[in-house]
């Protein structure tokens, strides 16, 4: 009986094997770089809300402190959004009868919150104490990025498990005095090496580095 198939046929049939797992490997690594873009994350898109507040103009301009408005976020897991009569201590003297702080007025006129949109929004699965991390000296810098640059409020970092546990795994890196924590321009000292002055600062804030499951997932 003749040959049916072209010796060729062996090579070609190797190669769409071969092929083929290197297709598969290839959709797994787009799928895993289209989780991680930020089209997918949010991060670096401003979030636009029904009244532009600006963390630039407040808190770089006007020196406010992340506390003035987030007055939980030392006490409590959730930091806490400012409720109308916060913004009205200022604006009903201040801009008062500017055109975009009309929803900031029928707010406070009808009781009725504002419709603030959540820009770091954790998954219900995942469990996060503002207060624990504050009280440990870890900044807002470090998870909410340079908010005293931010016009409109954009996410910084992708929130994704893999970042949270680069912190768990190595809180000397990100550690500060606790008096510092809510300095947005705080730098460690340059006389000594980060991881240096972080692990003395992990000792003294008697951190324990925490990366069990059951830490985040309750």
């Amino acid at each position: 009986m003749g040959q049916i198939f072209h010796p060729s046929a062996n090579t070609l049939a190797k190669l769409g094997v071969f092929g083929g797992i290197f297709i598969v490997i290839g959709m797994f690594g787009a799928w895993d770089l289209f989780l991680r873009s930020p089209y997918t994350t949010g991060v670096g898109q401003p979030i636009e809300q029904d009244v532009p507040f600006s963390h630039k103009h407040h808190v770089q301009q006007l020196g406010l402190d992340c506390r003035y408005c987030h007055t939980s976020v030392e006490t409590a897991a959730f930091a806490g959004i400012p409720p109308t009569k916060t913004c009205m201590n200022c604006h009903a003297q201040i801009w008062k009868d500017a055109p975009m702080l009309q929803p900031v007025r029928d707010s406070f006129a009808s009781g009725k919150p504002l419709n603030w949109v959540r820009v770091h929004d954790a998954p219900d699965f995942v469990y996060f104490d503002h207060s624990i991390h504050v009280n440990r000296g870890i900044g807002c810098v470090s998870c909410h990025g340079q908010v005293d640059d931010m016009p409109l409020m954009w996410k910084e970092k992708t929130l994704h498990m893999q970042w949270c546990l680069e912190c768990h795994r190595h809180p000397e890196k990100f550690v500060r005095p606790k008096d510092k924590v809510f300095d947005m321009n705080w730098e460690p000292p340059t006389d000594v090496s980060r991881e240096d002055f972080g692990k003395a600062l992990v000792a003294e804030h008697q951190i324990v580095s925490e990366t069990s499951c059951s830490v985040c997932h309750r």
